[in-house]
This record gives structure tokens, C-alpha cells and sequence, in this order.
């Protein structure tokens, strides 16, 4: 087995890496994707691993699990990295995995990091190689995948989603780094408790980020005498960011939780106020301006379907531009939201909808709903007897569309506020 990772002195890698577990006894978080008794946990437990992909927000363990497993398999591992490589190096890579194959040294394992990064042709050169079980492909892309891998290739893999870490587990991960005697500080300084919540909450689930933070502050720590990880430290590596952690300032959840509720019940002067905050302590732009979006979407919805719109072409206006001026679309988006009328019905018609689908067995579509663009589909009776709305006066007419199982089921119920009068026939 080919190691993932270098090895270079452990000391000059960065705390991150040197802290990547190598076992999953040792891996924090995800419990839902490879958790005891998940389908992923059993098949890097087994040796049995198949084409997978992982799809997360960064910090949130792709490449890690991808160490794990390399650690832990039988089979030969490559890894690469899809920002410097390209079509020739693949194949090579491959022709190594058939080599092995045929010489009877057993399957490779392929890791590929940034996947998102290879272009169609490249995602395609590996085809193959995933079908005929030349390579067994692991992926790993912070980009949704639905968008950016073929859908060929995406069939073939199984998608396991990483979700961010909590406070709880970024705050194991740093008590960790800071007692590890052997790749991280060894209780070398102290860290009050409240120092690394505040880096935990800082982070936004991203452990990368949380260890990077710690690096830094263990740097500004003197090299002698008393060597303590405090609040003060930590504002001196996080400056005016650290206001809205402070434990006697700004809390991030807080802000942001009042800043939604702000724009939903329509005072616009606290939705500013809230904003300024959060620019303020330097959030993030596209943080900001995702929560707007979602405002938009399920509290304001079809009481005014302009919302959504003003929302998307503040929120790329504000990452076009950037701060400071990006403030003013941001400022529009959430003036507009907070002065618009509300309504949750797409928001309340989505989650009924999705919760019958989940709980209730639906039925098939009817008959006259069903593709009728092949040959044969006329003698299974798909098709038959479908009404065209624009041929009729209005163009609308009455038929059935919901399986028979859901008739009579209501998802949408209109609010009445603004422009959400509804649209149903009678």
C-alpha cells in the first residue's frame, strides 16, 4: 500500500496535516456518514470499498477519510490532485492499476482531490476504468456534484455527504491538538476553555481552519514563562472579527438569528442594525448574503416573487464588488425583504409535499402523465387520453395530475398577503 501523504518531517507540516487521524476510532464528527453500522464505515472496515465520492464544505474530513482509508486497505492507493494534473497523468496512473491487475497484486484505489477541477474529457478518460472495476475511485469536491461531475461517471459512485462540524467537535479536535504529544503541541501552553469555543465557534465547522487559528495563536505565545492561550491572545491573530465571539460581545448564532428574524417580522431599522453588526465583526460576504437568499425564499416567497430576484442580484453584486462598497447591495437586498410582504407558503407546501413522499406510499403516475415519447409506450397505455392545456379556452383544463393514492392532497395553501392569491381552479 502507497502512502497518501509525504514523508517529510512531521514538524514542518502544518498542524492540520499532522493531525489527520489514521483510524476511524480516531476521526471526529460525520456520524451520519460513517458512523457505527453506516454503509461506508463497513465497506473501510471490510476492505470493500466501491467508487465513492465525498461532497462537503471544506475542513469537514474528505481528504481525511481518504488517509484513512489508505491506511487501512490492502489494495494499492494513488492519490492526485485534480488543480495539477491532467489527462496524461491519468493515464499512467491507470496503466499502473491494469498492470497491477494483471501481474495478480490485486485493485488500486484511486483518490482524486478538488475532483470539480477536471474539465469533461478528463472525467471521462476514467469511465472505464470505474465500470470495469480497474480502479476503485474516490473523490472528494466541496462543489455540488450534481453540477460538476458527469453524470456517467457520478452514477458510478456513491455520494457521501460531510456535513460542517459542530462547536463540540471542533473544540475536541482542538483540545486534542493542543495535548497530542506526538504531532501537536504536547502541552506546551495552556488554553482557557473560552479561547478555543470562541476559535470552535469562529471556525464555521471547518476543523482546517480551527487548527490554522490555533497554530497562529500558539505563535504570538512568548517563548518563555507563562505560556497561556487567552481571549487577549486570541483577539491579537482573529482583530476585529473577534468581536462577535467575544464572550462579552457579539455571539455569531445570536446575530445571525436575529438578523433573519429582523427582515421576517419587517422592522428594518434592527435588519440593518443586525447587518452592520455582522459586517462589523467581519463575517463573511456570501454568509450574509446566502442568509438573505433564504429570507427571500421562505418568508417573503410568492407574497412578492421579486424578492428572490432582488436578493440573487444583490448577493452577486456584493461578491463582484466587495467590501467595503459591497455593503450597499447588501443593505438593498435586506431593506427590500424587510418592507415586502410575507408569506411561507412554498416553504409550508415543500415540507407537506416532502413529508408524504417520506411517510406515505404515493403511488405510480397516472397513466396519461406518463412519457409517451418511445415507441411502444401507447400499448402500455402511457399517454392515452392526456388533455393539452393550450388547446383549451384559458388554456387550462380539468384532469388529474396527483396519483390516485394523494387525490384531494393539498400542498400549496396561499397566504392572501401580497401577491400570494393563489392560482388554483376551481
Amino acid at each position: 500500500m502507497e502512502s497518501l501523504f509525504s514523508t517529510a518531517a512531521q514538524n514542518s507540516k502544518p498542524l492540520a496535516d499532522r493531525l489527520r487521524p489514521e483510524t476511524l476510532a480516531d476521526f471526529v464528527g460525520q456520524d451520519q456518514a460513517v458512523g457505527p453500522g453506516s454503509p461506508l464505515r463497513r465497506m473501510i472496515e471490510r476492505d470493500t470499498l466501491q467508487s465513492v465520492l465525498f461532497y462537503g464544505p471544506p475542513g469537514t474530513g474528505k481528504t481525511t477519510l481518504a488517509h484513512i482509508i489508505a491506511h487501512s486497505t490492502g489494495a494499492r492507493f494513488e492519490a492526485i490532485n485534480a488543480v495539477s494534473s491532467g489527462v496524461p497523468e491519468l493515464r499512467k496512473l491507470i496503466a499502473r492499476a491494469q498492470a497491477s491487475l494483471d501481474s495478480g497484486l490485486g485493485r488500486t484505489i484511486v483518490f482524486i482531490d478538488e475532483m470539480h477541477r477536471f474539465n469533461k474529457a478528463q472525467q471521462d478518460v476514467l469511465l472505464p476504468y470505474v465500470e470495469n472495476g480497474t480502479i476503485i475511485l474516490i473523490g472528494a469536491t466541496a462543489e455540488n456534484p450534481f453540477f460538476e461531475i458527469n453524470s456517467p461517471l457520478l452514477s458510478r459512485m456513491k455520494v457521501i455527504r460531510l456535513e460542517k462540524l459542530g462547536p463540540p467537535q471542533l473544540l475536541k479536535i482542538l483540545q486534542r491538538a493542543v495535548a497530542d504529544k506526538e504531532n501537536g503541541f504536547g502541552g506546551s501552553f495552556t488554553a482557557d476553555q473560552e479561547a478555543l469555543q470562541v476559535i470552535a465557534q469562529f471556525s464555521a465547522g471547518d476543523a482546517r481552519g480551527a487548527l490554522n487559528i490555533l497554530e497562529q495563536a500558539e505563535f504570538m505565545l512568548p517563548e518563555e514563562g507563562e505560556r497561556r492561550l487567552t481571549l487577549d491572545v486570541l483577539r491579537q491573530v482573529l482583530g476585529n472579527a473577534m468581536q462577535r465571539y467575544d464572550k462579552q460581545g457579539d455571539q455569531h448564532y445570536d446575530i445571525v438569528s436575529a438578523f433573519i428574524k429582523s427582515m421576517r417580522g419587517s422592522d428594518a431599522d434592527a435588519a440593518l442594525h443586525y447587518l452592520a453588526r455582522m459586517l462589523e465583526g467581519g463575517e463573511d460576504v456570501r454568509f450574509i448574503a446566502r442568509r438573505i437568499l433564504i429570507c427571500a425564499a421562505e418568508d417573503v416567497g410568492l407574497a412578492d416573487p421579486r424578492a428572490i430576484e432582488v436578493a440573487a442580484a444583490c448577493a452577486q453584486a456584493a461578491d463582484f464588488v466587495g467590501l467595503p462598497e459591497a455593503q450597499l447591495p447588501l443593505a438593498e437586498a435586506v431593506l427590500y425583504i424587510a418592507n415586502a410582504p410575507k408569506s411561507n407558503s412554498a416553504c409550508m407546501g415543500i415540507e407537506r409535499a416532502r413529508k408524504d413522499v417520506r411517510t406515505k406510499d404515493c403511488g405510480t403516475v397516472p397513466p396519461h402523465l406518463r412519457d409517451a415519447s418511445y415507441g411502444g409506450a401507447a400499448k402500455l397505455g402511457h399517454g392515452i387520453d392526456y388533455k393539452y392545456p393550450h388547446n383549451f379556452s384559458g388554456g387550462w383544463v380539468r384532469q388529474q395530475y396527483l396519483p390516485d393514492a394523494l387525490l384531494g392532497a393539498q400542498y400549496y395553501v396561499p397566504s392572501g398577503h401580497g401577491e400570494d392569491k393563489g392560482r388554483r381552479k376551481s
